[in-house]
């Protein structure tokens, strides 16, 4: 272990002396490794997080922004699998399998590589750690595939408690997000588990990952430990308490919450003072025209999609906690993210959802949110809580892939906040980064993030794709969202991607239609005849 530590020293003086590091002060020992904690959200909106300028209680993720590092410029893909494929791979979502969804191939993608919707390499963060001396374990969604070879024990993880696929009920009882036989949900290091009969998702996998990293403690070695919450994504669920004390706090509806949630973004200072609030969604009806029963049924909807996420703040607490009474905090890279916008999209018309929902579950008033209900977020909703950006998950504008995120490492990374562009992609030279001390300019830009003008990023999922570089972004969107051709922003002067440009800058558009050519051909994109999103029902 001592040569261990003296080989990393003399690296970490070289990660030291790296330009990019010149700020930092009270640079921990050398000696000690840091461990590394992963906190993905799931389908958590830019505005959700206190921070953000938000209603929602999150005190700790506050805490920890303020001590960190708060990205207001961080990418992810527009959904969950391609997003955890970027986290622990650093590689575009196509060259890992994940260029689509799994079941969601259209014929022309059905055999081409890329597509096959599962995690295809074993190459992730967590075998290069677990191979560098790391404990690596995990709690929560893994939706990276279902049979053992692909599961988290065959890409690199020691500890695993994993909701196998994409959701579930967040109770002991489980249900899948759509009737469908299979394999139980939850396995822990690839075995079935029974569920205790008090068990809620995000306390629970709190609960294991706790346990996991006493383990690493106990053998010495310091850890990676991946907390994939399932908080706030639907079913919406939390317990008796934690909604109770949401009651009453979104009477007044999504139309007057959007104003608010824009308001409270300028002034954390996350959105500039001159942007204008955008307007509602056509497919979302003003709050105003619903009758009385439909308000109420609504707004217990926002009750509890909060309530996850201040109990999701809670959990997020007693990890931190637990690590500063071992007197870890300090020597703990922590990253904290959400894996993709909110969810906006007509759920109830997905592959029978609606019929089966009415048929098998309570969704009365009284009952939503508790065991046995089956509610998800309207439109309406999903818009406040990415005021002021467009759309949401599934979609590759602002709203559905510019999500709230942190990153801290104190004496490691100088407090602040940067708008620079930074992707899921960069957690693992990051990590790797900070694990050997081998440094990269990739590793470095979650640490100390710059804009470079230079830089193209792409996306393509469902044959809804995008490129941006700089300041300016295209997008290509399926009607009825958007046109079905290439639309041009500036998402300086237009982050809301209101104002298309594309007839008044023909040159740029040009330009960044070869950006876009050079990133399919890199990532072997293959477009589907159709839309193949499951938003695409409206």
């Amino acid at each position: 272990m001592r040569n261990m530590q003296k080989v990393f020293a003399a690296s970490a003086a070289l990660l030291l002396s790296f330009s990019g590091c010149a700020e930092m002060d009270n640079v921990r020992d050398p000696l000690d490794r840091p461990n590394i904690l992963l906190i993905l959200a799931d389908d958590l909106g830019f505005t959700d997080l206190g921070v953000f300028g938000s209603e929602i209680r999150t005190p700790n993720l506050d805490r920890l922004a303020a001590s960190g590092k708060l990205l207001t410029n961080f990418l992810v893909a527009p959904a969950c699998s391609p997003t955890r494929a970027m986290l622990l791979t650093g590689r575009d979502p196509h060259r890992v399998g994940l260029g689509t969804m799994a079941g969601e191939q259209d014929e022309r993608q059905a055999a081409a590589p890329g597509y096959e919707g599962v995690l295809t390499t074993s190459d992730t963060i967590a075998r290069r750690l677990k191979d560098a001396g790391y404990f690596t374990c995990m709690a929560g969604k893994w939706h990276l595939g279902t049979t053992p070879a692909h599961a988290p024990q065959a890409r690199g993880f020691e500890r695993s408690f994993a909701l196998i696929p994409g959701g579930a009920s967040h109770f002991s009882d489980a249900v899948r997000l759509v009737d469908a036989p299979g394999r139980a949900p939850y396995l822990e290091d690839g075995e079935p588990v029974t569920l205790a009969a008090d068990f809620y998702s995000t306390d629970a996998y709190t609960d294991k990952l706790l346990g996991y990293i006493a383990e690493a403690r106990r053998v010495d070695k310091p850890f990676f430990a991946y907390a994939a919450y399932t908080a706030p994504h639907w079913p919406l669920q939390a317990p008796d308490e934690w909604i109770a004390d949401c009651r009453g706090r979104y009477d007044d509806g999504y139309d007057e919450l959007r104003a608010q949630r824009m308001a409270g973004a300028v002034a954390a200072g996350v959105v500039s003072a001159d942007q204008a609030a955008p307007s509602r969604y056509r497919f979302a009806p003003a709050w105003s025209s619903l009758d009385r029963d439909e308000q109420r049924r609504e707004a217990r909807t926002m009750e509890i999609y909060a309530a996850m996420v201040e109990n999701l703040d809670h959990n997020v607490g007693r990890l931190l906690t637990s690590l500063r009474a071992a007197g870890e905090l300090e020597r703990t890279v922590i990253v904290f993210c959400s894996d993709n916008g909110p969810e906006g999209n007509p759920i109830g018309n997905l592959a029978g959802i609606g019929e089966w929902v009415a048929r098998r579950f309570d969704n009365g008033l009284e009952n939503l949110g508790r065991r046995g209900s089956y509610c998800w977020l309207s439109p309406g909703w999903a818009q406040a809580t990415v005021a002021p950006f467009r759309l949401f998950k599934s979609f590759p504008t602002q709203g559905g892939v510019r999500v709230p995120a942190i990153v801290s490492l104190p004496g490691t990374i100088a407090p602040g906040r940067s708008d620079a562009p930074v992707t899921a992609r960069d957690f693992w030279p990051m990590a790797l980064q900070l694990a050997t001390g081998v440094a990269s300019p990739r590793g470095q830009m979650m640490m100390s993030p710059e804009n470079d003008p230079q830089h193209v990023i792409g996306w393509e999922l469902f044959g809804r794709r995008a490129i941006q570089k700089g300041r300016f972004k295209i997008v290509w969107v399926w009607p009825p969202y958007g046109p079905g051709r290439w639309q041009l922003y500036d998402l300086v002067a237009d982050p809301a991607e209101s104002r298309d440009l594309a007839a008044d800058y023909p040159a740029k558009l040009r330009e960044m239609l070869e950006h876009w050519g050079d990133y399919a051909a890199e990532n072997s994109v293959v477009l589907p005849l159709q839309d193949t999103g499951y938003a695409r029902e409206r």
